[in-house]
């Protein structure tokens, strides 16, 4: 009998990767909500998103066998929701949360990977004596202790550019404490982190070197990875460029990156779901510091491991939801190297010229295997755009392969060219430019 499998935050784009999962199951794919209810136009509509989902199924004629998701917040905390509803294979949404919740991830971090975890404290923006009480010495990062897209992320170096950061985040913060707070809700949440909802912040040193993400997923208890990417950012800047596979980080540094991630995930108790976990690693002093955990697989990466090993990881997210091991191939794609690389601005302006989908269908039959995503159109306001990171604006996703890192690089600088964006400058009264400051991952 065929299964069915419910996705959350379904968007073309990745449906379309999907769809093409070739495994042998018998099974067909729903979309439960799409990506643009789950995204919502003001607020993360989490609890209208819970009772539309819930509507839905109930009113589905047919097994319902499960439920999965590729997106961040609010998708991770929704799928372990509504998968406890209908007793369904998930992680804990307790498990999800030690991951995503910044401090309490921090605190779970320190008790297993003391070495790798950076001084950090947790504080309301919206207390002055907090803020003035912070004893972390600059420069360091402040971020809601839930996070999308490095939104409200700024490094900070002095007390004028945390005066600033501040203020944009008491602006701006509740667009995302807000739901989070509704997900925490749901929780069985410990006495040390009842009180630290979605309109707190963490504080974290700041560290920096050679940025990775490892991606795998864990089946029965136990974690196993596929593969570990370079996430390289714009030259003196924290703005991502590319995320690149396969990773070009010495093995040993593999080797420890796997093994404190399987130690991590297993004391979060983690459990049938895929991950992705970021690292720094300093070539200088040997030192391995963990960014973040991710509880999900990064859609970012998809293209660029059916580019190198000939299958994308959807396959695993639907294996996983079958109930069964995945089963996934390596380096048995058509391209040694691959990236996505994020096409950005760090000016305010007005889109004056962008490229239409003729331009995009021409670009792509060009270079043969690109595929590109446009996030702009002619007319649009920079920053006007929902969840940029702090310092830049991301007009485009270009997803392409090459033998290795030379020819991909020359790859991406002709299609940059055929592309072509044009912008018109805004006068200073109306401008809302990010601050940028010329920061090193």
């Amino acid at each position: 009998m065929s299964k069915n499998i419910f996705i959350v935050g379904a968007d073309w784009f990745n449906m379309q990767k999907v769809k093409t999962v070739e495994i042998d199951a018998d099974f067909k794919l729903h979309e439960l909500l799409s990506f643009e209810e789950v995204k919502g136009k003001g607020f993360y509509p989490v609890e209208e998103c819970l009772a539309k989902a819930k509507q839905r199924l109930q009113e589905f004629d047919g097994s319902i066998d499960a439920i999965i998701g590729y997106w961040d917040f609010p998708v991770t905390t929704l799928v372990p929701i509504l998968c406890r509803e209908y007793e369904l294979p998930s992680p804990s949404l307790e498990s999800v949360l030690r991951c995503e919740h910044k401090y309490w991830s921090r605190l779970e971090q320190r008790k297993v990977i003391p070495d790798m975890t950076p001084r950090f404290d947790v504080v309301d923006p919206f207390d002055d004596a907090a803020v003035n009480g912070i004893d972390i010495a600059f420069p360091f990062w402040i971020k809601p202790v839930k996070g999308t897209d490095s939104l409200l992320a700024f490094r900070v170096r002095n007390r004028r550019e945390l005066d600033h950061a501040i203020g944009r985040i008491r602006q701006r913060i509740d667009r995302i404490g807000r739901p989070f707070d509704q997900i925490l809700s749901h929780a069985d949440l410990p006495p040390e982190i009842a009180g630290v909802g979605g309109h707190h912040c963490i504080i974290e040193e700041s560290i920096g070197g050679r940025q990775c993400t490892i991606e795998g997923y864990v089946f029965g208890g136990e974690p196993r990875h596929h593969g570990i990417i370079d996430s390289i950012n714009y030259a003196k800047r924290s703005s991502f460029l590319r995320y690149q596979y396969p990773s070009i980080l010495p093995k040993r540094v593999k080797s420890r990156i796997s093994e404190a991630t399987n130690r991590l995930l297993r004391h979060l108790g983690y459990d049938n779901a895929t991950y992705n976990v970021e690292y720094f690693y300093q070539p200088k002093t040997d030192q391995l510091t963990l960014l973040e955990i991710n509880p999900r697989l990064s859609q970012s990466h998809a293209d660029m491991f059916e580019k190198v090993d000939g299958a994308s990881n959807f396959q695993i997210m639907l294996e996983l939801a079958l109930g069964r091991e995945p089963d996934f191939p390596l380096r048995r794609g058509r391209y040694g190297c691959a990236a996505k690389f994020h096409v950005r601005v760090f000016e305010d302006g007005i889109v004056s010229h962008a490229p239409d989908a003729s331009d995009i269908q021409r670009i792509e039959q060009e270079f043969p295997e690109t595929r590109i995503e446009l996030k702009v159109e002619q007319g649009t306001r920079l920053s006007e755009m929902l969840e940029q990171d702090s310092y830049s604006y991301d007009i485009a996703h270009v997803h392409t392969g090459a033998p290795d890192q030379k020819a991909l690089l020359d790859k991406y600088n002709r299609i940059l060219e055929a592309l072509h964006f044009e912008f018109e400058p805004v006068s200073e009264e109306s401008a809302e430019a990010p601050e940028v400051t010329e920061i090193s991952a």
